[in-house]
């Protein structure tokens, strides 16, 4: 049963390079955007790159939960 667009623990998500991934252009992204001075943004792209790492890396399921 899918539960819409913000699933994060779908398993598409599974491989570990791809969370790796998805959290490291997060965080870098929030960094260019602090470099340049917008700190707005840098807080979005920061809070988002911290709920995924907390999501993928702390409360993530790797048995899948919905799998049959």
């Amino acid at each position: 049963m899918s539960r819409g667009p913000f699933d994060v623990q779908s398993p598409l998500l599974k491989p570990l390079w791809l969370r790796l991934g998805i959290v490291a252009a997060c965080l870098a992204w929030a960094a260019v955007e602090l470099s340049r001075g917008a700190v707005f943004w840098a807080i979005v792209f920061g809070a988002a790159g911290a709920y995924l790492a907390y999501q993928f890396f702390i409360v993530w399921d790797p048995e899948g939960g919905d799998e049959p």
